[in-house]
């Protein structure tokens, strides 16, 4: 077990040590208020943290503390771990981001579209083209979430079982199965919709490389990389640094709620939000990414393909609001463009809060985190452990950080 630390003073990596208080004291509310159990926040310069806190409980019945060895479900910050192992795939040429996506699961041959009706009436059409694995990588495969509640084949996800992703007591491969039945939202390639594609890309790392998901992410990834406490599952050695999961109430309190199951090995590995992991894991994961695919003498992807993954692949430079579905049209979209399963900022003139162009990085639907600021060599993760209802920390966040980028 390694542990995050700090390791530079804020002023000496250019960064603005009373904004940084000023950042710990509005979080730190947020958690004396009730809004948060706990959370941690680390902000990285070059490399160097220049700035980490733990405040608050993990475990708020048993009065455990937030540490910087606390282990964090992160949720869909799994999915640029997925992508980057569809890019070692892709640089060994096992597979190509242009292929039909039969050709490795033939079950989504012959995908059908969305035409009209609901329920039974659902009415389809051939689709204009095939699912591409790139399509899977920036959301534009034309698969859907069933929590959505927005459209008719959201609600033929949830009659199939698949309201959170996966049937009760399903295995990745029968999950996806059951996702190729499904129409899709739209042709492939024409619009942005957030959905299980990341777990559809798990499948696919499992058939090309002939290996479970979780063995090839510790193998290829994890291992490499020195994240020892990061993976689908969780030792009992682990078992004490778990954070408990929190949801937040009608009238904005937290209550404990159930977490995805991490204590054994759990039969549906989940490319889109599997992971657990900790602060020191997933910043060796920001720099990675951060130096261009290389870290300590291990180089996993090639300088290009690395900024292939955090440059926006939306046909003709869109923004995920311009070209999203209904569902996604919204402030917080904009300025944003969608890279391999990170968001890219396009325009820092349109974003909802200060953003610099060229920043990527991605959420967790528990509250988590993380992007990293080519511009200012800076990396930022938080962590937590609530779903929200109205609670909306990242825009906060944002401010704060680049009010104490100094230089």
């Amino acid at each position: 077990m390694a542990q995050l630390r700090q390791d530079v003073d804020a002023a000496e990596a250019g960064l603005d040590d009373a904004a940084l208080k000023r950042l710990d004291r509005h979080f730190a509310r947020h958690v004396d208020e009730g809004r948060l159990p706990g959370y941690l926040v680390a902000v990285a310069r070059g490399g160097r943290v220049a700035h980490l806190t733990a405040y608050g409980l993990r475990d708020v019945a048993a009065g455990l503390p937030v540490e910087p060895d606390t282990l964090w479900r992160i949720y869909s910050m799994t999915k640029p771990v997925t992508a980057v192992a569809v890019l070692l795939l892709a640089e060994e040429g096992r597979l190509s981001l242009d292929d039909p996506l039969d050709r490795h699961l033939p079950a989504f041959a012959e995908p059908r579209v969305y035409e009209g009706g609901s329920g039974a009436e659902v009415r389809t059409r051939p689709a204009a083209g095939p699912i591409l694995i790139r399509h899977l990588l920036t959301h534009t495969a034309g698969l859907t979430f069933g929590f959505y509640h927005r459209h008719p084949v959201d609600a033929l996800y949830r009659e199939a079982g698949l309201e959170y992703s996966v049937p009760p007591g399903a295995a990745l491969a029968e999950t996806v199965e059951l996702y190729a039945r499904m129409p899709l939202q739209f042709d492939p390639g024409t619009q942005w919709n957030y959905s299980v594609a990341s777990n559809v890309l798990g499948r696919v790392i499992e058939v090309v490389s002939g290996q479970p998901l979780d063995t090839f992410f510790a193998d290829r990834i994890l291992g490499p990389l020195g994240m020892t406490d990061t993976g689908f599952q969780i030792t009992p050695g682990q078992a004490g640094r778990l954070a408990e999961l929190y949801g937040e109430t009608d009238e904005g309190g937290i209550e404990r709620i159930p977490g995805l199951p991490v204590h054994g090995r759990p039969r549906f590995l989940s490319g889109s939000g599997g992971l657990v992991s900790s602060a020191h894991d997933f910043h060796r994961f920001m720099e990675l990414l951060r130096r261009g695919g290389e870290l300590d003498g291990v180089r996993l992807l090639a300088p290009e393909t690395l900024a292939l993954m955090t440059r926006n692949q939306l046909p003709g430079g869109a923004t995920i609001r311009a070209f999203g579905a209904p569902v996604h049209q919204e402030p917080s979209m904009d300025g944003l463009g969608f890279g391999c399963n990170v968001s890219v900022v396009t325009d820092p003139t349109r974003t909802l809060a200060p953003s610099h162009l060229g920043t990527y990085g991605w959420t967790g639907v528990a509250t988590t985190a993380f992007w990293v600021d080519p511009a200012h060599d800076l990396t930022v993760q938080f962590m937590t452990q609530v779903r929200p209802k109205k609670l909306k920390v990242f825009p906060e966040l944002r401010r704060l950080v680049h009010a104490a980028v100094a230089g």
